[in-house]
């Protein structure tokens, strides 16, 4: 079996914006998000952010059939690309109602 396969949910690339806050801030930072699945998220920002980290985010897709999705992260790997982005994934706690 390969990897991919033992995945509880399958993985969406995505390409739209986003936005996330950390929970001890008020300020929102803007972001790409780049996959999505029922778990879990990955998204690019030049902020940067630490493993374990609590924080909110807010996904609006450009098609208006899609609905936005709001939900509370845990940030699980954080690292920096060659073009001096953040790389971010984290898992989904609960989604905001």
């Amino acid at each position: 079996m390969q990897y991919d396969e033992k995945r509880a949910f399958m993985r969406v690339d995505v390409n739209c914006e986003m936005r996330y806050r950390l929970v001890n801030s008020d300020e929102f930072q803007s972001a790409q998000c780049t996959s999505l699945s029922g778990s879990g998220v990955s998204f690019t920002s030049s902020q940067s952010c630490e493993e374990g980290q609590a924080a909110e985010i807010s996904i609006t897709p450009q098609n208006a059939l899609t609905p936005s999705l709001t939900a509370f992260v845990e940030i699980i790997r954080v690292s920096q690309s060659e073009s001096g982005d953040y790389e971010i994934a984290a898992t989904i706690k609960s989604i905001k109602g």
